[in-house]
């Protein structure tokens, strides 16, 4: 594991009127790590990535981004340091064919008229499906006839296409089949083996143990267990997130 974290959150704390939803919360994510982050209803965890995603500006603490001092004000913010974010909307357009979901507002175009090269933007979003080993029919299909897991998969291709170093991901295997859920846990695997570092939030506990290196657990606002996933077993993990264990690791 590389000695300078790519993400460094130091006492973030956040509080919406008299509800503190982070009280000091302290996480450091890796290059090439898959994080999961855990906890029960009202923890903290979307907080805490909106916080990172420049959603929520945070109250008090600090961040670094690959050992240097960071303040995200906005989405904006986030992304021009090359964090993205997917939301369990996905926010994708059903109207839209799949490579118009994946270049939009950043579709390539004809030099001389400024019009959407329609062709050259199919032909690298095929490409870029194909690297990332994402089956879809076809790229000009719409985004709302294609199955749970193949929209995760364009949502995530999307992400992946402009590179980020950091990439949260919010219960992506939510409502999803067997078989879905296994091509969307592929291509977690794919897209850590880029040197991305990922931000998983799932309820689906055995997810984690397929692609996690890390889980953090936060409880009530705070950090209560940060260890290796191989230090957890299902039902250690289990009764970390209810603090069954008064224990803290870190």
């Amino acid at each position: 594991m590389a000695s300078i974290p790519r993400i460094e959150m130091r006492d973030i704390k956040k509080s919406f009127g008299k509800i503190q939803s982070l009280r000091g919360v302290n996480l450091e994510l890796y290059p090439g790590e898959v994080l999961g982050l855990v906890g029960d209803n009202g923890a903290g965890k979307s907080t805490l990535m909106k916080v990172l995603s420049g959603v929520h500006i945070p109250d008090s603490g600090t961040m670094k981004f690959e050992g240097q001092p960071i303040q995200l004000n906005s989405p904006k913010d986030a992304k021009k340091h090359q964090i993205e974010t997917i939301f369990q909307d996905l926010a994708l357009c059903d109207t839209l064919d799949v490579a118009s979901n994946l270049y939009l507002g950043r579709e390539p175009v004809h030099f001389f008229n400024q019009l959407i090269d329609q062709k050259k933007m199919h032909e690298q979003a095929k490409t870029e499906l194909d690297r990332l080993g994402v089956t879809i029919p076809s790229t000009y299909v719409t985004v709302e006839n294609l199955s749970g897991g193949q929209r995760q998969s364009v949502a995530i291709a999307r992400a992946v296409i402009y590179s980020p170093k950091v990439l949260i991901m919010d219960e992506p295997t939510a409502a999803l089949g067997v078989k879905e859920v296994r091509m969307v846990l592929e291509l977690i695997q794919r897209v850590k083996r880029t040197g991305v570092s990922v931000i998983l939030i799932t309820h689906r506990l055995r997810d984690l143990f397929e692609v996690c290196d890390r889980i953090t657990v936060l409880y009530e606002g705070r950090i209560i267990d940060n260890r290796p996933i191989s230090d957890f077993t299902m039902e250690s993990l289990v009764a970390s997130i209810t603090a069954e264990n008064e224990e803290v690791h870190s």
